[in-house]
């Protein structure tokens, strides 16, 4: 059984959709209460641009639910886009009278450096930039937050929670508590560039300023927490069944992302493997021990995976994120007309769009973690997914109790 979704749907178009199969029938799911406040969410942060000023994003759960709870068929999930009126002739699904009208159209023949425009004008044989960059849009993330807060619903069925913050911007760095907040999303979402750093906050906010008037963009990192994981999700024996391969995949698919490290990442290639590598012992730690078997590590250096398996520490996982490609002080480039020189073009576009990409980065991660729960665990039912989960950490529980020589109730085993 796996979590599997698929998007559809245009920056400028009517609506963006995702369908998403896989989810177990018994889990209630309210869109007002369970997927709209992650959309809401996708839309903050300072830096943003003006298109944010006009959507409203709200889901609506068109298929796969009856009376709240879904039903085990693909769910269905639609967003308008509140711009579609100021497009509806440009972005038409159908011939128009005006073909050649290129105002009408706003056809777009000045590829930006660093998106998708040119080389997909040349995969796709098209002559209009349009047809390639309002799908490539990372507007189309609207549906994957959707997708994948529909996947932390499911998730928090079983005690596994997910939650982001921005550790630099711009070159700005953050300096993160020792300890993160238990609720982590609470603390981030409380400052609008989404860090817990306050003086880095400011800074951060000076540049983003700064860049603005400048004409520029800015890019910057993120980091994406995921607690309550159980050891054992993933697997060693496949390249494809790793989960830090899927992980990794998932979240360099987001729109603009440039690298992805997990636990230390990058800077464990220049340490010596003793202080790298997470010491093992044995813990009675109750609420640690029922998800990691009986053992923690020293540090979570490792980032909560080894040998694409999750430990049952927490998943540590951070990415990078290119500034935009939309300048407002637009780079060199080719009119795709006449080949000669010209600047590209200017559409409408963020600052900075980090705060967001985070967010996105929360849903990328629950829709591979539960995936890798469906596929461990399976379940047509919630009562099923919840019943081989508590036997499985069961399991780890009657595992460590053997290797101690007992059972959990201090019985010898035969």
């Amino acid at each position: 059984m796996h979590y599997r979704f698929h998007t559809a749907g245009e920056s400028h178009g009517r609506a963006l959709v995702a369908i998403v199969e896989g989810v177990p029938a018994g889990l209630e799911l309210i869109a007002e209460r369970d997927i709209d406040p992650e959309l809401r969410r996708r839309q903050g942060g300072h830096g943003r641009g003006g298109r944010m000023a006009i959507e409203r994003d709200a889901a609506e759960l068109v298929a796969g639910i009856r009376l709240g709870e879904t039903l085990g068929g693909p769910l269905a999930l639609l967003v308008w886009n509140r711009d579609w009126p100021n497009w509806e002739r440009a972005m038409s699904p159908v011939p128009l009278a005006e073909a050649n009208d290129e105002e009408t159209l706003r056809r777009v023949h000045l590829p930006r450096p660093g998106h998708a425009d040119l080389v997909g004008v040349l995969k796709y044989d098209r002559s209009d930039a349009r047809d390639i960059l309002e799908r490539a849009s990372a507007r189309e993330t609207t549906a994957r937050v959707a997708a994948g807060a529909v996947a932390k619903r499911l998730l928090a069925e079983l005690g596994i929670t997910i939650g982001s913050h921005v550790v630099m911007l711009g070159g700005v760095v953050a300096t993160a508590p020792a300890e993160l907040p238990e609720d982590l999303n609470a603390a981030a979402d409380a400052s609008p560039v989404r860090t817990l750093d306050p003086v880095a906050e400011q800074q951060m906010i000076a540049a983003i300023d700064d860049a603005r008037a400048a004409g520029d963009t800015l890019g910057g990192c993120f980091e994406v927490v995921a607690r309550g994981v159980p050891a054992g999700l993933g697997s060693h024996v496949s390249w494809d069944r790793r989960l830090d391969g899927r992980l990794a995949q998932a979240l360099m698919s987001i729109q603009a992302m440039k690298g992805v490290e997990i636990g230390l990442g990058f800077e464990a290639a220049a340490r010596p493997g003793s202080a790298v590598h997470d010491e093992i012992e044995a813990t009675s730690d109750a609420g640690l021990s029922d998800r990691s078997g009986g053992f923690r590590r020293n540090h979570n250096h490792a980032g909560g995976l080894e040998g694409g398996m999750t430990t049952g520490a927490p998943l540590v996982v951070r990415v990078a994120m290119k500034p935009l490609s939309t300048l407002m002080k637009p780079l060199r480039s080719v009119d795709l007309r006449t080949g000669e020189a010209a600047v590209a073009v200017r559409e409408r576009s963020d600052v900075v769009a980090l705060p967001a990409a985070a967010v996105v980065g929360e849903a990328m991660m629950a829709i591979v973690l539960a995936d890798a729960v469906l596929e461990k665990f399976g379940g047509d039912s919630m009562l099923e997914l919840q019943r081989n989960f508590a036997s499985y950490l069961a399991q780890l529980r009657a595992h460590r109790a053997r290797l101690a020589g007992g059972d959990p109730n201090g019985h010898e085993v035969a």
